[in-house]
């Protein structure tokens, strides 16, 4: 457990992700894998955003980014996307021959306390939960690699956490998530659903315009007299 939670200062932390289109592949080879790690940090110096966290998986990728100013996530994401989108057409060929992400990205607010903790460690533990590894730290392509394998000035680009990593963090991303956890974390992937507690996910949800994400789909039940 961290020894202090602080709250985060200067905007809100968002979970984002994206999927190539047709259930295609990104990345086969460890150089597509490091040319869009690669991407990511030169992306920053073009449009700055905090990256938290992240994960390159070969059909998607997620990425936990801070944004300090209203606009900022989604400059990042354009630049990103277009230039992965230009580069991997290049690099196979297929120059005008469809879409390669499915769609806009989906993104869901988190609040900065254990709620944080909880989609790092779903995000960093993506490559063991899909048998691609035994043990997470061992995916080349993930921020828990990067933060223990790269000296920190070869990863200045990779910014601090708003709360504080505990530190038998590797051993709790290992650890299994309950189906409670995995359950919530995919409905707000799945609705954009703010991530956090109930109070605070109402106040986050009215205050972003994000009210529809809490409300139970389906048609409501009418009432007999």
């Amino acid at each position: 457990m961290p020894r202090a939670l602080r709250q985060s200062k200067g905007g809100v932390v968002y979970h984002v992700l994206n999927r190539a289109n047709g259930r295609a592949q990104f990345f086969d080879k460890d150089a597509e894998y490091r040319a869009f790690v690669l991407l990511l940090a030169d992306t920053l110096t073009k449009t700055p955003v905090r990256i938290l966290s992240y994960c390159v998986m070969p059909n998607h990728w997620h990425l936990i980014l801070w944004p300090a100013k209203d606009g900022q996530l989604s400059q990042f994401m354009q630049k990103l996307t277009v230039a992965h989108t230009q580069r991997w057409h290049a690099r196979h060929g297929t120059s005008g021959t469809g879409h390669l992400y499915q769609g806009r990205f989906k993104s869901f607010p988190i609040q900065s306390d254990e709620h944080f903790l909880t989609v790092c460690r779903y995000v960093e533990r993506n490559p063991l939960r899909a048998r691609l590894v035994r043990h997470s730290e061992n995916w080349r392509w993930s921020s828990l690699w990067l933060r223990l394998n790269v000296h920190a000035a070869q990863r200045r680009w990779l910014h601090p956490w708003p709360v504080d990593r505990p530190r038998s963090w590797t051993q709790r991303v290992n650890r299994a998530e309950t189906a409670e956890e995995l359950e919530t974390l995919r409905l707000s992937v799945k609705r954009g659903r703010p991530y956090g507690s109930a109070a605070w996910q109402t106040r986050t949800a009215n205050r972003m315009g994000l009210q529809p994400t809490l409300r139970p789909r389906g048609r409501p039940r009418i009432k007999e007299d």
